[in-house]
């Protein structure tokens, strides 16, 4: 909502100035209708930057967790995911996937305190559940030829 609220306000400004700039009184440069609907297309882009950036969102069920961040997604199963991370002085959360790679979690920002807080608790009891599902369900391990 702030993204798309600053948005809005960088996209009315551009407007704004864009319709003032045939008032500028200039000596040097005489700004035209073309030079309006640049300005305005300028506050578009960076508009539409902005917005960019509030697309992070990070879904969870019993299946698995889909995380969608600035440029790109994943869908993961619980059985990909080691554990669910968010350091002290972490600007945001991660996965540690069970390959050891890491994905942060844009959605979850410490900014967001306490309901970044539920939030990395929520993930973590489905993936405890995820694992004790599997523990329970994974069949028994034949005996090592050589028990040390």
């Amino acid at each position: 909502m702030v993204c798309a609220a600053g948005a809005a306000v960088v996209v009315g400004v551009m407007v704004v100035v864009s319709l003032a700039l045939p008032g500028t009184t200039n000596t040097v440069v005489d700004y035209g209708f073309w030079d309006q609907v640049a300005m305005i297309g300028l506050g578009v882009v960076m508009g539409a930057g902005i917005l960019v950036l509030g697309r992070s969102r990070v879904d969870a069920d019993q299946h698995g967790v889909r995380v969608r961040n600035i440029l790109g997604g994943h869908e993961l199963p619980w059985t990909a995911v080691k554990a669910v991370r968010f350091g002290r002085h972490s600007a945001w959360a991660s996965l540690l996937l069970t390959n050891d790679d890491e994905l942060a979690v844009l959605a979850i920002q410490a900014g967001d305190r306490m309901r970044a807080v539920r939030a990395v608790e929520g993930l973590r009891a489905l993936l405890a559940h995820a694992q004790a599902v599997q523990e329970a369900t994974e069949p028994a391990r034949p005996p090592l030829l050589y028990d040390d």
